[in-house]
């Protein structure tokens, strides 16, 4: 009987093995995890952190099915990969055979080449660890120093203003959420911060960290002076956790490049999620958008594959929603003017806040907003016609009541 290897326990590793055993009962699979524990949902660190959910609400109620679902679950770390002989090797000494191989092994958190930045008190918002660091410094510190301002970043800012303490933002570029927001939308995100007490600092290059006996650190900033604090959270993003391939005749550079079946370049290897470049709506070949929803699919492809069909991926879209700062703020697709022909920004009389509706060859393809949970919703039906490339002929200001056709919904 084929034995089928999963390397990595989060989103595309799961999703891979909900969509095999949808086609295959039986074969026997394992998953090897390098965090090791109970699966969790990386996406919902921030909201435990800031208190909106209870702990136990992290881990994910399908993992503690591997028996029932006959999969095999090891705690270890991948050393290596030999392709030719189909086997990989553990940091516990064991070598494990396989037919069908899926890299899901996600990726970690990076901390930027700068002198000092890698002491304790220095955290990391990616893993449940550096959840439970983080719990323990909100109970006792009072001011913040988060570096970077992407999604996370801002959502272990957001968590820590809402346990009153004081939040500075360092940010490297001219402005907050440059991956996430266009020009106006990152404007009015840092407004809304500086009202609700938290200072951001853009163009802001750090030179270096210090620390004083007593435990506090200084962030000495390139022409801009010092800033200090009790404690500093850094989020300057990610690499794909694959220098295990490093011997192997699988092709990778940051991450692995898969087609439209998630086929890496030597046979029944697959690569899913924040490991793997694939295919994006867009119609680009090889692209990396580390999020929960794009490892979900991608595991789903991978899994639906190995198992024996013949599934294509329709490709990812890069989409993130979140409420901070007391706004929701959401992305998808283009949005920077540079990526777009030309836009649309809903009037304050809709309700909807800043949002900005965006096209390009007479197709919408993408929307980026700051307003209430509502918006939301227009995202959502959005998204398959972006997907799908889809001509919508009607005006912006109707475009509520023209998605609201089953067309759309289907």
């Amino acid at each position: 009987m084929e034995s089928i290897v999963i390397i990595g326990n989060g989103a595309a590793g799961l999703a891979a093995i909900k969509s095999f055993r949808k086609y295959d009962p039986k074969t026997p699979i394992t998953v090897i995890s390098k965090e090791g524990g109970a699966a969790y949902s990386r996406v919902l660190l921030p909201y435990v952190l800031r208190g909106k959910l209870t702990y136990d609400k992290l881990f994910i109620p399908y993992a503690e099915k591997f028996k029932e679902l006959g999969v095999e679950y090891i705690e270890s770390e991948v050393l290596s990969l030999d392709d030719k002989n189909n086997f990989i090797s553990l940091s516990d000494g064991r070598q494990l055979a396989y037919d069908k191989l899926l890299i899901a092994s996600g990726s970690r958190a990076l901390l930027p080449p700068v002198e000092g930045i890698d002491q304790p008190g220095v955290h990391n918002m990616w893993t449940i660890k550096d959840l439970d660091a983080l719990t323990e410094e909100f109970k006792t510190k009072k001011e913040a120093i988060v570096v970077g301002s992407g999604f996370v970043s801002l959502q272990a800012a957001w968590a820590a203003r809402s346990h009153g303490i004081r939040v500075n933002i360092v940010e490297i570029a001219d402005r907050i959420m440059p991956l996430v927001l266009d020009i106006r939308g990152s404007t009015i995100m840092t407004e809304q911060m500086a009202k609700l007490g938290v200072d951001v600092h853009t163009s802001a290059v750090t030179e270096r960290v210090e620390k004083a006996p007593d435990g506090r650190f200084s962030l000495v900033l390139k022409d801009k002076g010092t800033i200090s604090a009790d404690f500093i959270i850094v989020g300057a993003g990610v690499r794909a956790n694959i220098e295990f391939l490093k011997d192997s005749g699988v092709v990778f550079n940051r991450t692995v490049p898969v087609d439209d079946h998630m086929r890496t370049n030597v046979a029944d290897i697959y690569a899913a999620g924040d490991a793997a470049a694939g295919p994006s709506a867009f119609g680009d070949e090889h692209v990396t958008h580390a999020l929960w929803p794009t490892a979900v699919e991608m595991g789903t492809i991978a899994g639906a594959n190995m198992a024996g069909e013949n599934t294509s991926y329709s490709g990812s879209l890069n989409m993130n929603v979140t409420e901070m700062f007391g706004v929701t703020v959401a992305s998808m697709g283009k949005f920077n003017d540079s990526d777009i022909d030309n836009y649309y920004v809903y009037g304050d009389e809709t309700g909807k806040g800043y949002c900005k509706l965006c096209y390009k060859n007479d197709l919408i393809v993408g929307i980026c907003l700051i307003g209430t949970p509502e918006t939301v919703g227009m995202m959502g039906k959005i998204r398959p016609i972006i997907r799908r490339r889809l001509a919508v002929d009607c005006p912006p200001a109707k475009l509520d009541a023209f998605l609201s056709l089953r067309f759309f919904e289907r």
